[in-house]
């Protein structure tokens, strides 16, 4: 397979999982219901990494790539050995916790690379499909139920208007136009209510605005000031969800799917303590697998009685990601920041080299998306989740091309 079929293949692939994984993947569901457009989409990624790994010479995969294989390897026999679900809610679990970093890994061991013509073509989709979101968003002025209707849940739709919005952004020029733009775009996320879409959209505008006029990028007294006045404002704008899931108690008043995530969190200490290091294994824990294939965790700890936690309604269980780390254990929550750190050192790296600012800040508002997301949803592991990681993959391969070309004409 020649790299020109690689980026013809991955080019198809990410404007399949666009239209398909984000835009209509829960009007997919309702209608047809398949829910499954990400897991065939990881499906089809890893298949042609997988040839493209037996064509090349010596079968040269990335380090980091291997390291994050043989791990998730060793945590599928371990969860096998201390049979933390059964074989087919660990399998399932399994392959839906490798599935962001099959995305990401795969697409930048394979560098694609997009031509003018391909870009152009995904800029004006990107825009099209959030004009189709606009209208949704209007609508809901006078129809409230519409986003819920067509989105199923107002979390996917401004998940969708954040895609579509990077998209666009990081197929343009990044003129002054295009900032305002790719902000006027987010905009209309705003109506989904989600205190998440605020603290995102906050830090959006102070990145786009500040950062992007910066002279250089680097920690002194004035950015770092500016950074906390940054943080100041997402934590305030989010602030209602933050001091419930970590201050505040579960009363009579709270919403019954609140409770469910709060006892989430609060569980997940005791099990950490108790299943260290390596945590309770997949299917285990806050995840769909541990639902469908409902898990003894929930009835040794006490909590198989929760509204939404129940071995007969398991609806919230994978309503957010970061109590599923306790599958994990100590190591695995080491291991997942140590993954991250990765890849904004690489990032960095490359930035520093090419001084790219464009890309270089859509891969911290990248991060900075998801970590919000994890708190109160399992954006990571999702469908969403997927997407976004083959964003970052291509912003990476575009980058690291980049420092390349530097090295060859510094």
């Amino acid at each position: 397979m020649t790299q020109a079929n690689i980026n013809r293949y991955i080019y198809i692939l990410f404007l399949f999982t666009l239209t398909f994984g984000i835009l209509l993947y829960n009007l997919i569901g309702i209608v047809f219901k398949f829910e499954y457009t990400d897991e065939v989409c990881a499906l089809v990624l890893f298949a042609l990494f997988f040839i493209y790994l037996f064509l090349t010479k010596n079968w040269e995969i990335n380090k980091a790539f291997l390291t994050t294989l043989c791990i998730f390897v060793f945590y599928l026999c371990y969860s096998l050995s201390i049979h933390s679900n059964t074989m087919a809610g660990i399998g399932t679990d399994f392959f839906i916790q490798i599935k962001p970093y099959l995305a990401f890994f795969c697409v930048y061991s394979m560098a694609p690379k997009f031509d003018d013509h391909q870009k152009a073509v995904l800029k004006s989709i990107a825009l099209f499909y959030w004009m189709i979101l606009f209208a949704i968003g209007i609508s809901s002025l006078f129809y409230p139920d519409i986003i819920k209707l067509i989105m199923f849940h107002p979390t996917n739709y401004a998940a969708a208007v954040i895609c579509t919005s990077l998209c666009y952004f990081y197929y343009s020029r990044f003129t002054s136009l295009d900032k305002l733009a790719f902000l006027l775009m987010l905009t209309i996320g705003i109506l989904s209510g989600r205190s998440k879409f605020y603290g995102f959209y906050a830090l959006s505008i102070f990145v786009i605005l500040f950062f992007f006029n910066a002279r250089q990028i680097k920690w002194n007294v004035r950015n770092i000031l500016i950074v906390a006045c940054m943080l100041a404002t997402v934590i305030f704008v989010a602030w209602q969800k933050i001091s419930f899931y970590f201050y505040q108690a579960v009363t009579d008043e709270v919403e019954k799917d609140m409770i469910a995530r709060y006892i989430l969190y609060a569980t997940a200490p005791d099990i950490l303590r108790d299943y260290f290091p390596f945590g309770s294994g997949f299917a285990s824990y806050a995840t769909y697998a541990s639902g469908v294939y409902y898990s003894q965790i929930y009835t040794d700890y006490g909590i198989e009685t929760v509204w939404g936690l129940s071995k007969s309604y398991y609806s919230f269980v994978a309503d957010t990601y970061y109590p599923s780390l306790v599958q994990f254990g100590v190591a695995g929550i080491i291991l997942y920041l140590l993954f991250w750190v990765y890849l904004f050192r690489q990032a960095l790296f490359f930035y520093r080299k090419t001084q790219n600012r464009p890309f270089f800040i859509i891969i911290i508002l990248i991060i900075a998306y998801l970590a919000i997301e994890g708190t109160t949803d399992s954006t990571f592991i999702s469908n969403r989740g997927f997407f976004v990681m083959m964003l970052l993959g291509l912003i990476l391969v575009d980058m690291k091309r980049q420092y390349y070309s530097y090295l060859c004409h510094p």
